[in-house]
């Protein structure tokens, strides 16, 4: 009995430490960066292809900006094509990165992503998600892998719902009466 225990131990264990494993970025661009750590990590990796500022735009609302780059245009020997890096309050949430499909394939990045990671928590034909507290990372079709620091992008939306219409909630009230 005491064996079977600590087995079970041992593998809940192993595989805590593997789902807290998820990544919280690529190539040195990591979720919670500030803007400033973003664009030095871009400027230092040549695969983004990353050319200042003019890949800086303010997005609508407060405290909202995205940088994109071109990797396809800018860094041709890049596996990358454009990615893009959204920030709310100077913080990195979110990391799309769009892979060149004529240099890579959906099922190699997927075996690597399932070797390094695990099985993904949840699978459709849209997308692989692996996620833990923290992170979802999902590698989504055609090619495309994102990063979302999960406690903020939950918060945003949280901020951005708009309450209700007084006919909406009569009609809501109205089905559940059903």
């Amino acid at each position: 009995m005491k064996k079977h225990v600590l087995i079970f131990a041992i593998l809940f264990f192993s595989l805590s430490a593997w789902a807290d494993s998820v990544p919280n970025g690529y190539g040195g661009v990591e979720l919670g960066m500030s803007f400033e750590q973003v664009k030095k990590a871009l400027r230092d990796n040549l695969d983004f292809g990353y050319r200042g500022d003019r890949d800086v735009s303010l997005l609508p609302g407060e405290n909202r900006m995205l940088i994109e780059t071109d990797a396809s245009t800018y860094a041709g020997f890049s596996y990358l094509e454009r990615c893009w890096f959204q920030f709310y309050e100077d913080k990195l949430y979110i990391i799309t990165i769009n892979i060149d499909r004529e240099k890579m394939d959906h099922y190699s990045i997927f075996d690597a992503l399932c070797k390094k990671y695990g099985n993904p928590d949840s699978v459709s034909p849209e997308k692989s998600v692996w996620k833990n507290k923290r992170v979802t990372m999902s590698l989504e079709r055609p090619l495309t892998l994102k990063y979302v620091d999960q406690e903020r992008f939950d918060s945003l939306q949280k901020k951005s719902k708009v309450n209700p219409t007084g006919t909406e909630v009569t009609r809501e009230m109205f089905l559940e009466g059903l």
